[in-house]
């Protein structure tokens, strides 16, 4: 039996499976090709930001403004093009810039959920329509014959929308599952890199404090002696 076939046998319920697929497939080939832009590249990003911080912050901020393609670049350089802030207002702006770079990289779970709820509850629906429609033309007359057969054959057709509403839940939820495992993954990318980034700075500022009080303490010359 053909797709086609499968499909007109499904009953009225495969349409809007058949949209929710088409939904689900979309969000689905739209988040692997986000990530496969951005996962092999977020450490790298990283890694080169904070070695550069060691040495000169402009050389960083340098670096993360060329990697403003990717979240990780954004985030950092959300931070490094503030003009000396303090250091609460350096670390707000990295979780600022964490908190909506994070939402980005969450686009499409809603589209995913409602799929995963909605595909086997119309499935289902599908096949009580036809098991009303196949049980609603049998009569007690009819049973061992041939209608009987027919029946049963329509019986079996009903589930078919049970299955196809299984199958695209099924795969809409182990890519769910693999998108989160994603975010989180980042998250922790993010969470590190922002810590070791504030502590670099924080300890860029304490010393520029204590210079700057250092240069502004008079300086006490002793009394001359008559």
């Amino acid at each position: 039996m053909s797709i086609p076939e499968l499909f007109a046998r499904g009953g009225i319920a495969m349409w809007p499976l058949l949209v929710l697929s088409i939904l689900a497939l979309g969000t689905i080939i739209e988040r692997i090709w986000f990530w496969s832009r951005i996962l092999t590249r977020e450490r790298e990003v990283s890694g080169r930001v904070i070695e550069a911080a060691r040495r000169e912050w402009s050389a960083a901020t340098d670096i993360a403004q060329r990697a403003n393609k990717l979240p990780m670049g954004r985030f950092l350089y959300a931070a490094l093009a503030l003009e000396s802030p303090e250091p609460e207002v350096f670390r707000l702006a990295l979780e600022t810039a964490a908190n909506e770079e994070l939402a980005v990289m969450r686009r499409g779970e809603k589209v995913l959920e409602a799929v995963i709820a909605l595909s086997p509850l119309l499935g289902l629906l599908g096949t009580v329509l036809g098991l009303i429609n196949s049980l609603g033309s049998i009569q007690l007359s009819d049973l061992g014959s041939d209608a009987a057969a027919g029946t049963a054959l329509g019986i079996g057709e009903a589930l078919i929308s049970t299955a196809a509403g299984l199958i695209i839940a099924i795969v809409s939820l182990a890519f769910f599952r693999l998108f989160q495992g994603f975010v989180f993954g980042q998250a922790k990318v993010f969470r590190q890199s922002g810590s070791e980034l504030e502590l670099l700075y924080r300890q860029t500022w304490a010393i520029q404090r204590n210079a700057a009080r250092t240069r502004e303490k008079p300086v006490t010359t002793p009394p001359t002696t008559p």
